[in-house]
């Protein structure tokens, strides 16, 4: 299998990249002066696009590699967020013990991303921008109420603006970018100190997308009883979604049904020739059940640990 034909770009710059997009794609969404295909994809991991070049499911007529820009290689871990820059790997936020440290979820998230060889490649950018509804990191964008940074060339200058995870993805591989903006970071807020988090899914195989999955936070107050609570949702509709779980969780009385129905009912799967619908909505609240506990043990552990070192407890 090959690509189809393209023009290959290797800017060096994010301004060079942005006007490149601007020239073939032009400002208004059309066709620019200097676009053969009218098209332009860009590339940084490829683990997600080459596969759509070689079975032609995608066709740009220009391809926009920004690897050789070195702005874009940037991993920020600060109090209050992570921000990761559009070229770095997925396989960094596992090396990087101040990601680990500072944003667990991040990290557990990123383990679950397919096989280590995508993982050397692939890129946590990449995996937003192509917005799969079966992928870990835009769920977990979603969770957290994260956002992406995109630049584009407007009037002669870089322009940018920060989008939302709620805005931002569309549907099934859509988001609501335009065709010639680039996303550059990614911000990943942290939790708070009495926040747990659980990450859980299930495959055919490890390392394929799941057939259902979740990311889930809760948190506790200072004896350890659960305060709020919210859940992501990976392969359950044509983009994230996230339930607020704290009213089932919030009261212990009402016990593992009250869960079990609220994320039943937020959910409406469809069928495919993996799984029902019906399936895919049970795996997912049995998920979210399983999930809970591992989440509140640490949200707890972590206020031993605050009582015990409060300096070592990230934000």
């Amino acid at each position: 299998m090959k690509p189809p034909p393209f023009a290959y770009h290797r800017p060096a710059s994010v301004e060079e990249a942005a006007q490149l997009l601007a020239d073939v794609v032009g400002e208004d969404g059309e066709r620019g002066e200097g676009g053969e295909g009218g098209e332009a994809k860009v590339i940084a991991g490829g683990q997600s696009l080459v596969p759509l070049l070689n079975f032609r499911l995608a066709s740009p007529g220009h391809l926009v590699d920004i690897n050789a820009i070195d702005a874009l290689g940037g991993l920020d871990v600060r109090p209050g967020a992570v921000d990761v820059g559009a070229t770095v790997r997925d396989a960094r936020l596992l090396s990087e013990r101040a990601v680990a440290v500072a944003h667990p979820l991040l990290a557990e998230a990123t383990t679950w991303i397919a096989h280590p060889v995508i993982r050397n490649r692939g890129t946590v950018c990449g995996s937003l921008a192509h917005a799969d509804p079966a992928a870990e990191l835009p769920a977990v964008l979603s969770l957290l109420d994260g956002s992406v940074e995109a630049v584009a060339w407007r009037a002669g200058a870089l322009a940018r603006r920060r989008v939302g995870a709620g805005d931002l993805f569309a549907g099934p591989l859509q988001t609501t970018l335009e065709p010639d903006e680039l996303v550059v970071a990614a911000r990943f807020p942290t939790l708070g100190a009495r926040t747990g988090w659980a990450v859980d899914e299930l495959a055919l195989r490890r390392g394929d997308y799941a057939l259902a999955g979740v990311a889930l936070t809760v948190t506790v107050d200072g004896d350890g009883a659960p305060t709020a609570g919210r859940a992501a949702y990976m392969s359950c509709a044509p983009t994230p979604v996230v339930v607020d779980i704290g009213p089932a969780i919030a009261d212990p009385r009402p016990g593992p049904d009250a869960l079990y129905a609220l994320v039943a009912s937020a959910l409406d799967p469809t069928d495919d020739i993996h799984a029902s619908g019906e399936y895919r909505r049970h795996l997912a609240a049995t998920l979210t059940a399983r999930a809970l506990g591992g989440a509140l043990a640490r949200a707890r552990a972590r206020i031993d640990a605050d009582s015990e070192h409060p300096s070592e407890v990230p934000a």
